[in-house]
């Protein structure tokens, strides 16, 4: 007698990946609104239009659900054609400006992500873990910059160590958010300035 296989519908794979891309964006947009603390797996189920009981058979608890978020957000950053971008420049003007275009790219593109895990950082056991697991790549990209900087000609008068410190001040998430979010500049604006700004300094 022939084994019995299951059949799997593509159909209803692509509808179980809309549900949980749909389930992801609405915790995204509530944590990064309330606050991780003051979410529920109710509240994420009301907002997908969903019961709760499909959202832990889609993504699990809503510790998984903020696990999911960070590796989402770090997919879909970009930094790695960014980089790409940037070793290949060989002008301290142009690296610079290319770094604040990609950083402000990121930031822009990530910003309710970037929000949602900073508020779970009082209410999370392991907010801080996954804040730095957000932030490796990129502080890793900015690092990868300063590097790049130091082999060009016109190279910076700082060591390599402190210029990387300097492009994580200017070009961190910190940065973008202190310029655009409570100063209420523009991004145009912010990106503009940061690399008028690393220039002059290095």
């Amino acid at each position: 007698m022939p084994e019995k296989r299951n059949y799997v519908s593509p159909l209803r794979e692509q509808a179980a990946a809309r549900t949980r891309e749909l389930i992801l964006v609405e915790a995204t947009q509530l944590f990064a609104e309330r606050g991780y603390g003051r979410v529920t797996v109710a509240d994420i189920a009301a907002a997908a239009g969903v019961s709760s009981k499909t959202i832990f058979a889609s993504v699990g608890s809503k510790a998984d659900i903020l696990d999911k978020i960070v590796d989402e957000g770090v997919a879909a950053s970009g930094y790695e054609q960014a980089m790409r971008d940037i070793v290949a420049l060989d002008a301290p003007k142009a690296v610079l400006a290319a770094l604040a275009r990609g950083t402000r790219a990121g930031n822009e593109g990530q910003f309710t992500i970037h929000e949602a895990i900073r508020k779970a950082l009082p209410a999370h056991d392991a907010a801080e873990q996954l804040w730095d697991r957000a932030m490796n790549a990129y502080r890793e990209a900015l690092n990868a910059t300063a590097r790049h900087l130091h082999t060009l000609t016109e190279k910076p008068q700082t060591p390599e160590e402190e210029t990387a410190g300097l492009l994580w001040l200017w070009f961190g998430p910190n940065s973008w958010r202190t310029l655009v979010v409570d100063n209420g500049w523009t991004w145009d604006r912010a990106e503009q300035t940061l690399a008028r700004i690393a220039h002059a300094a290095l």
